[in-house]
């Protein structure tokens, strides 16, 4: 005989991350991620030392009034002119130094997915990110392999700008990134479609008159001159 199927749904809540869920932050970590952190990232989370987090928390499943962390979010607001996004930020777009929003981490516990929790979180970031007037953008890096990342957030209207090879390090072994952009503020990538449509208009244009140049001079060294001709009527 079959069970019943559970019919529980969880009561999920969000909220920054506490100093109580520095155990259970670490332990997803580890679940989640190929990359070990070290024990200072968590507590400067949990903290709130330099870096701003949301988290996800069933408050149906916990004694606890904060809830069981189910999920999470981590992020830190750096300058662009330190990132690596320096060709693809408009920079003089404020009188204050421009800044960018770094997501460090994002996941959530297996169970719970394909509930919108992820995409709630990002949610999230992007309002954070828009409430500040020197932001311009947000980016993150995804392994190459990790397709339904690249999937969530291509779907988040993240854009993926390059290829970077090499970018991690992982049991001794090198796999490439993908790095995510997503702008905010009226910013945006100054190699738009339509910038880069333009661009290739001008170079074909430029290329057949080129050739068209080109083969005019060759038609003209090969026409007989005036004197040439007058040398030919007197053979």
């Amino acid at each position: 005989m079959l069970e019943p199927r559970s019919t529980h749904r969880p009561t999920i809540r969000y909220r920054p991350i506490l100093p109580s869920d520095l155990e259970a932050l670490e332990q997803i970590h580890v679940s989640l991620f190929p990359i070990r952190y070290e024990r200072e990232f968590f507590l400067n989370v949990v903290h709130g030392n330099g870096i701003v987090s949301w988290a996800a928390v069933d408050v149906s499943q916990s004694d606890s009034h904060d809830g069981e962390l189910i999920g999470f979010v981590t992020t830190r607001l750096i300058l662009a002119k330190e990132s690596e996004l320096a060709d693809l930020i408009q920079c003089n777009a404020s009188r204050k130094e421009t800044t960018l929003v770094y997501i460090l981490t994002l996941g959530v516990v297996e169970r719970y997915r394909n509930q919108g929790i992820g995409t709630f979180l990002i949610r999230e970031v992007i309002k954070y990110a828009s409430n500040i007037s020197s932001c311009r953008a947000i980016y993150l890096h995804v392994i190459s392999y990790n397709l339904p990342a690249i999937s969530f957030y291509e779907k988040m209207s993240f854009k993926r700008m390059r290829l970077l090879e090499k970018f991690y390090f992982i049991n001794d072994q090198h796999y490439d990134s993908y790095l995510f952009v997503y702008y905010v503020n009226g910013s945006h990538c100054p190699y738009t479609p339509l910038n880069i449509a333009a661009r290739v208009t001008t170079s074909f244009r430029g290329l057949i008159r080129m050739l068209a140049s080109k083969l005019w001079r060759n038609e003209e060294s090969h026409m007989p001159s005036s004197t040439n001709s007058l040398k030919l009527d007197q053979v």
